[in-house]
């Protein structure tokens, strides 16, 4: 499937009209024999790219003290604490600017019940609800990793799509990536990739390329 995999990928990148700006490279899967009503037949992982994700990542940690400090220093692209929680609980429409400004949220975890409270609403549907860890954590490693991350779900309808690089990286490293995806639903899907029925590939403006 490599061979099939990396000739999509580059029908998809030359088949994608110039835009002004770098477009990220999806992948499509449609599962077929998945029954979504079942809670076991879901999915929603979180899968390391291995060649990342070709674009920057927007990292916010939600934090005090000496984490904040160090997420600071570490680059994170917002830290938040407790008085910036409150504040972004009264101010809704701020808070849903900075939700959508962000692709993933850290957050210390005595501090999970207040986001909870103050951006649970907010960040809950747009499946951003933070990632706890303790006070004590490395923020640099943990940025690290989520730069190279995506999500792969299956929730109402049996089909992933997911971020699986941008129009300027190899085709290799695309391809290599799709294959992590493909990992995850080797491992959660009874019979493997098996159960794919039909694979796409496209930029984000693009038209779909067909794998199988």
């Amino acid at each position: 499937m490599k061979q099939e995999i990396l000739e999509a990928v580059k029908k998809a990148k030359e088949e994608a009209k110039p835009r002004n700006f770098t477009q990220s490279v999806d992948v499509v899967i449609t599962i077929k024999d998945l029954d979504v009503r079942k809670p076991e037949n879901r999915i929603d992982e979180e899968v390391f790219l291995p060649n990342g994700r070709g674009k920057p990542v927007k990292i916010a940690f939600i934090a005090d003290g000496e984490l904040a400090l160090l997420a600071k220093n570490a680059g994170a692209d917002l830290v938040i604490n407790k008085a910036d929680l409150e504040e972004l609980g009264k101010d809704r429409k701020e808070a849903k600017k900075m939700a959508n400004r962000h692709d993933f949220f850290v957050a210390q975890a005595d501090m999970m019940p207040l986001v909870g409270r103050f951006l649970g609403p907010v960040l809950g549907p747009r499946k951003k609800m933070p990632k706890p860890v303790p006070a004590s954590a490395k923020p640099e490693p943990l940025m690290e990793k989520l730069k190279g991350t995506v999500k792969v779900r299956i929730k109402d309808q049996p089909v992933v799509q997911a971020l699986v690089g941008s129009q300027e990286m190899g085709d290799e490293d695309i391809a290599d990536n799709i294959e992590a995806v493909l990992g995850v639903l080797d491992q959660k899907l009874e019979k493997g990739r098996s159960q794919i029925k039909s694979m796409y590939v496209k930029t984000t403006m693009g038209p779909v390329a067909r794998v199988i």
